[in-house]
């Protein structure tokens, strides 16, 4: 028997300011954030019990940091978890508001 194909998918909600993590089509988290001038400040994030152990955290940082770059914005992070992940990532540093970005 083959594994079944897993599909993580993140998408950036804006009408909500958060971006989610999907797992296999079901909404497994989110990563809350606000919005002001060229910033896009990460504020809370949250990973269902359900969905725990997946690495869906990791899946939801990277993604929605690299959205931000994409976009043209800057990276600030009051979330402890996005904080974090970007410390264990110094590829962002550049992007980080603090860090890369000084103001």
């Amino acid at each position: 028997m083959t594994e079944p194909i897993v599909e993580n998918k993140v998408v950036n909600n804006s009408d909500k300011n958060r971006y989610e993590v999907f797992h296999s089509g079901d909404l497994a988290g989110f990563a809350e954030y606000v919005e002001r001038d060229d910033v896009v400040d990460f504020v809370h994030t949250e990973i269902d019990d359900a969905f725990s152990g997946k690495g869906l955290g990791k899946v939801l940082a990277e993604r929605a940091l690299d959205d931000v770059i994409a976009r043209g914005r800057v990276i600030e992070a009051h979330c402890p978890f996005i904080r974090a992940y970007i410390e264990k990532n110094p590829k962002y540093d550049p992007h980080v508001l603090g860090k890369g970005i000084q103001r």
